[in-house]
């Protein structure tokens, strides 16, 4: 048997939708400065909208919300941000919402990880490509590890710790 969802969770869902990818746009727009570049804190929001959504929720929000991103304030990376971000929500996405059903904040956890070294090796890649250079993205290696872990640590807590993946089931219906 199909189930449908009721026009007011389908308008809930776009809403949330439409939230995280102008939460990942603003937080593609900055970075917070260490020495050597910036680590951005985009990757906050694309954890945990990718935990929260659907496989086609979570690659709008982080995939076209990171493509958005870089399309205004630096577009050079803007499809491979699309093509990085969008792989890694829908694979968190589909392993946070498929693999150990009985122990959710487990699989999120395992979705997280794997979706950290897409974002890792992603951007590695993507950077030696755009720029022509092996040297430049094996030095940015560092940043863009720890732009993932604390994407990961971050966007973990806020779904797990602090109320929002509760209050995301009430809005959208989910027990």
């Amino acid at each position: 048997m199909t189930t449908y969802a009721s026009p007011r969770t389908l308008t809930v869902r776009l809403v949330i939708t439409a939230l995280f990818m102008g939460m990942t746009i603003a937080l593609s727009s900055f970075g917070i400065p260490v020495p050597g570049g910036h680590l951005y804190l985009c990757d906050v929001t694309i954890v945990a909208a990718s935990i929260l959504l659907n496989p086609a929720e979570a690659f709008i929000a982080s995939g076209i919300g990171s493509f958005l991103g870089d399309l205004f304030f630096y577009p050079a990376p803007m499809f491979v941000s699309l093509a990085v971000h969008g792989i890694q929500a829908v694979i968190i996405s589909l392993v946070s919402h498929h693999v150990l059903k009985s122990r959710p904040k487990a699989g999120s956890a395992i979705g997280v990880a794997i979706g950290a070294v897409i974002m890792v090796v992603g951007y590695t890649l993507g950077k030696i490509y755009i720029y022509s250079t092996y040297e430049y993205a094996i030095m940015k290696l560092p940043y863009e590890i720890a732009q993932a872990a604390v994407g990961a640590v971050l966007g973990s807590l806020i779904v797990w710790n602090f109320g929002i993946k509760r209050l995301f089931d009430r809005l959208t219906g989910n027990h």
